[in-house]
């Protein structure tokens, strides 16, 4: 049996294991897309940071329920302080949201993102030459530029191609309070609102995704009171937003839309190769194993049934059982395949679905007032697995899902961290601040639990130095969850639930 543990300490699990293995719960019914979050999930990746996708997000937007906003993120586990040269987009990237609106798991939709980089001055290593108040602020020594291209397809085939947005401002870097003294001005500037509706930001924010991901570290770091650290509180991320006017993304009478992100790489031969995609969270990092981990940020949806042996009977859940004695269920996952890769019937699920793993958002269901973070597991049909909120605790719902909460196996599994650090804003593009470089001092920048509601934190509360003391050092590149598991280092136990889902 488990050892047990208090229960003042929240259920410590593999966050990323089992979010990924969750979502990655396919069957091979069809060539099906396995999309992935990507913190350092595979080797090449893992030193390419400026092409690295770490999640996307599909959520109706609260305050404009008649539009729908999509996030990606980029270049993990930011230091704020990692200067003199900071975080850009790479300029011979193409950055790319796909949306498919007709369940055929082909996108009709795909915004394109490609930036250049500018200097001002070539005589100074300053990435700013004076304290920055506006994106065209002279002392601003490097800005990046983007343009947004929408791409129409049908059937796969491209049917137009048109430019939305021209040289627009990237938000820079938070170099710190000294060079940005309000960064809130900035990014407010860096929204770029169209006449269709439409509105974009491009720039750095803090990363919404929350966890304890020290798990890759065995055994927590060997004492379990380390357990429910949110290990990516005061790194940021480049995020890349839209919020669309509803109509312009579905088909006429059919509201679900699935969505995914993907980036190209231009070799010297100047042709773009794809060298990293994500839809559902976590999916890479733990599901795919090494061997197969860059051919899998490589090869395209259509491709993807050459991995369906490592999903089908999923690992994870078998290995849970031999070490921590919990029941696997049952193979194979037909939950899982209803969720995650054709959609819930009644809730996300379009019609005519080809298997597929896309981020699934039924657009007609309206925002919650009180958004739940377990998502649907709790009765909120408004979050995850119907598109991702950046509220979700997509780590707890998917730990449960994958030890049979769907199939009368209730658990209460969880990683101990329940809400991002930073406060999110109330409106478009909703991502909290990021950690400015003067707010490391000795520590990780952090604001403490909590914040998870929808509030502007206005210049952060992270500004303050954190006094957790917990590593700067960017985290070990991911490897596969397996070996980690069988090393030992998955502490597991449970908690009573009163009630049930």
């Amino acid at each position: 049996m488990p050892r047990r543990i208090p229960t003042r300490k929240r259920a410590a699990v593999l966050a990323a294991a089992g979010a990924a293995l969750l979502a990655g719960g396919s069957a091979g019914l069809a060539p099906v897309q396995a999309t992935a979050s990507s913190h350092r999930e595979a080797p090449i990746i893992s030193g390419q940071p400026q092409y690295d996708n770490t999640d996307v997000y599909a959520f109706v937007s609260p305050d404009r329920p008649d539009t729908t906003t999509l996030v990606a993120d980029f270049i993990p586990f930011q230091e704020p302080a990692g200067g003199p040269n900071f975080y850009k987009f790479a300029q011979d990237a193409r950055y790319e949201i796909n949306v498919d609106n007709d369940g055929d798991s082909l996108p009709e939709f795909t915004y394109r993102f490609t930036f250049k980089d500018h200097y001002r001055k070539g005589g100074t290593f300053l990435y700013n030459t004076g304290p920055v108040t506006s994106l065209d602020d002279p002392d601003l020594n490097f800005r990046q530029t983007y343009d947004l291209t929408l791409i129409q397809r049908r059937a796969g085939a491209v049917v137009n191609v048109r430019t939305l947005v021209s040289g627009a401002t990237v938000a820079p870097s938070h170099v710190g309070r000294a060079s940005i003294p309000d960064y809130k001005t900035l990014r407010d500037q860096a929204i770029k609102k169209l006449p269709s509706g439409l509105q974009v930001y491009a720039g750095q924010a803090d990363d919404p995704f929350f966890l304890d991901l020290r798990v890759f570290d065995l055994l927590y770091g060997g004492d379990l009171s380390e357990v429910g650290n949110d290990t990516l509180r005061g790194y940021n991320v480049n995020t890349i937003a839209l919020q669309v006017p509803t109509q312009q993304l579905i088909k006429a009478g059919q509201p679900i839309i699935g969505v995914y992100s993907a980036v190209q790489r231009r070799n010297a031969a100047g042709v773009h190769t794809q060298v990293s995609r994500l839809g559902m969270p976590l999916v890479n990092e733990v599901v795919i194993p090494v061997k197969d981990k860059d051919r899998f940020n490589a090869s395209v949806p259509w491709h993807d049934a050459q991995f369906g042996k490592y999903v089908t009977d999923p690992e994870l859940p078998r290995l849970i059982q031999g070490v921590y004695k919990i029941p696997a269920p049952a193979a194979p996952r037909k939950d899982l395949v209803s969720v995650f890769l054709t959609g819930v019937p009644k809730l996300n699920q379009p019609p005519g679905v080809r298997p597929a793993e896309l981020m699934r958002l039924n657009t007609s269901i309206p925002p919650s007032r009180s958004p739940k973070r377990l998502g649907v597991l709790d009765g909120d049909n408004a979050g995850y697995p119907n598109g991702r909120r950046l509220t979700d605790d997509v780590v707890d719902i998917s730990l449960q899902v994958v030890e049979g909460e769907l199939v009368g196996k209730k658990n209460d599994l969880g990683d101990g961290v329940d809400a991002n650090d930073v406060a999110l804003s109330q409106s478009f593009p909703y991502v909290g601040l990021p950690a400015s470089g003067s707010a490391v001092r000795g520590g990780r920048a952090a604001s403490g639990k909590g914040a998870g509601t929808q509030l502007d934190a206005g210049n952060r509360a992270a500004e303050s130095p954190d006094g957790g003391g917990l590593p700067t050092v960017p985290i070990i590149a991911l490897t596969a969850g397996a070996a980690f598991l069988t090393g030992g280092f998955l502490m597991w136990f449970r908690r009573t639930r009163s009630g049930s889902l």
